[in-house]
Order: structure tokens, then sequence, then C-alpha cells
């Protein structure tokens, strides 16, 4: 069984002290940091773009997990690649040619990343699996923090796994929306094992952030 590792979302951290905050979390034993990176057209909401990822990136030295939802998404890619992201995540919808993005990543020396929405069946994704370095499913309708933990797709982790094991790969399994400590036991048992959260991490037990990763690591 893969280490557990949590990669706390931004998106709930002090806005004002991102720099600070990405140090608290790689202090705090973080694996990685989730940046959610939105265009106001493939979700509604507007986050932060490769200016900020560089300037932040410079400041750290953990692994920067970003979550691309914009689209047209490939055209984006290098930039992203360019500011620092280790890991690029991408939506089918969101490019013309799965392949070719997919491609486009490898060839920038970083890992790939498909992300599914909850809507989002496994089987848009079946043919790829053997391309990419991890699956992001979504257990929340993607564009703002806070929202409430989707059961069902917990059946589309299983589902994954079952693929993995079966075809001997090796991708990374996570999972992101609303993750807390009730669920995260029952998404870690279904196959997630890279949990992204940000409100339980930031807002819980006072802000003790180190409590918070360790707490989601170990249930």
């Amino acid at each position: 069984m893969k280490k557990i590792q949590i990669s706390p979302s931004i998106l709930s951290a002090d806005f004002s002290q991102l720099g600070n905050e990405i140090r608290r979390l790689e202090d705090a034993g973080a694996d990685m940091i989730h940046v959610d990176v939105m265009d106001g057209h493939f979700v509604p909401n507007l986050t932060i773009g490769p200016p900020v990822i560089s300037a932040l990136k410079k400041q750290s030295s953990i692994i920067f997990d970003v979550h691309l939802m914009i689209s047209p998404v490939h055209k984006y890619i290098q930039a992203y690649s360019d500011a620092g992201a280790d890991i690029i995540t991408i939506h089918p919808e969101a490019t013309k040619d799965l392949d070719l993005s997919i491609s486009e990543i490898k060839r920038l020396n970083k890992k790939v990343g498909i992300s599914l929405n909850p809507e989002t069946k496994v089987d848009v994704i079946i043919n790829h699996l053997n391309k990419i370095d991890l699956v992001l499913i979504m257990s929340v309708n993607p564009g703002f923090g806070g929202q409430k933990f989707m059961p069902e797709v917990l059946d589309k982790i299983k589902r994954l796994k079952e693929v993995q094991e079966k075809q001997r790969l090796d991708f990374d399994i996570e999972i992101d929306g609303g993750i807390n400590f009730d669920n995260s036991k029952k998404a870690i048992e279904a196959g997630a094992n890279i949990l992204v959260s940000g409100t339980t991490i930031f807002k819980s037990n006072d802000g003790d952030i180190k409590k918070n990763i360790e707490l989601l690591r170990s249930r």
C-alpha cells in the first residue's frame, strides 16, 4: 500500500500571507501544496495565475500540485510548467486532444494528472491510465472551497483501484472536496493515497496545521 500523502489546498489559506502559509504547511509535514487554478469559465471562480505560483515557488522547496481548472487548457500548460508546477493536472473536458496534452506535460518533465468531476465517468480516461502519474477524483463540484463531500464518488476510486491492480499500473489516486476527519478514512479505504484538504487543515483544532495533517494521514 502506498504511503498516505496530504496535499493542503491553499484555497483556504490567508491570501495576504501566502508565502508564510506555505512555509507553515511545509514545516507542519505537508507532502505537497495543492494549487487550484480557476479561470471563471471552466469553473465559476477566479484564482491565481503563473506569476503568483512563480513567486511562491521561489520561497519553498515543497512539491507544487497544480490543478488546472481552465479551458482551453493546452495553451497554458507551458506557462504553469515554467512557473514551477511539479504536477500538472488537467480535465479531459478542457482539452481538444487529451493525448496531446498528456504528451506536452511529459515533454516538460512534469508529472501528469487527470481530474474527474463528480459526473465524469472513469471510462473517459481508462485508455490513458498507463500514460499518467495521477488521477484526481473530485468529491465536490469544482469552483469553491468548503463544499460538502459527495460519498458516491468513492465507487470511482474503487473502480480505479481495481483497474490499477489488474493492469499493474502505478498511478496515484488523489481525492479533493470536503475531505475531513470523518470521511478521510473512507477515502483511504476505497483506494485514495493522496488527500487534498483545505478548510479542515487550516481551521480545525484552532488552526493547528501539524495536528490536522497528522490526523488526516493516520485515519
